[in-house]
């Protein structure tokens, strides 16, 4: 479906790039390059069945577990979240920051993220077009959340919202768009 390596980018100051995808002992994994600006990363979520995890090549990430402290790394130091752990993370420092890492196994990251970025390019801000945030949300919810989400948005408001883009003729650019994928890792 992809050809790497693929970038995309948000229009916000962050830019990832899909490198290729391996098979490594424990799975297929996909891995990536990101350049981020100062003050910029995604909000608190998760990779429901994925790890993440990346190494800082310059400059200063700061990330977060959900009910943690923020905590800071810098060049050569690596950071991992495991499949289901709510977090975020950003550049914590004065110049682009530089990591590259993987997520495993794939799964849909690629499609989902992709058009998220381009949602948020479309709305021109952090926050994605909202018919677009209701499929993509909606569609790969076994896939991934979004904490700062209310769930109450997510489980009424955003049903609504996708009956009506879909009656609207809203959704046809995601017509493609792959099945979510219902697996539990462990």
């Amino acid at each position: 479906m992809f050809s790497y390596p693929h970038t995309i980018d948000n229009g916000l100051g962050e830019r990832l790039t899909f490198l290729r995808r391996v098979t490594t002992p424990e799975g297929e994994a996909l891995e990536i390059e990101s350049a981020v600006q100062p003050g910029v990363g995604p909000p608190m979520h998760a990779h429901l069945i994925q790890e993440e995890g990346f190494t800082v090549d310059s400059g200063r990430v700061g990330y977060q577990r959900k009910g943690e402290e923020p905590q800071f790394a810098g060049p050569g130091e690596s950071v991992v979240f495991r499949a289901g752990e709510s977090h975020r993370f950003w550049n914590a420092g004065t110049d682009e920051l530089r990591c590259t890492g993987y997520i495993r196994p794939p799964d849909n990251i690629e499609y989902f993220l992709g058009a998220l970025f381009n949602a948020q390019k479309a709305s021109g801000a952090a926050r994605p077009e909202v018919f677009d945030a209701a499929f993509l949300i909606s569609r790969y919810r076994s896939e991934f959340s979004m904490d700062e989400i209310p769930v109450f948005v997510q489980r009424v408001i955003f049903p609504v919202q996708v009956m009506l883009g879909h009656a609207l003729g809203k959704y046809r650019k995601f017509a493609d768009a792959p099945p979510p994928v219902h697996r539990r890792l462990g």
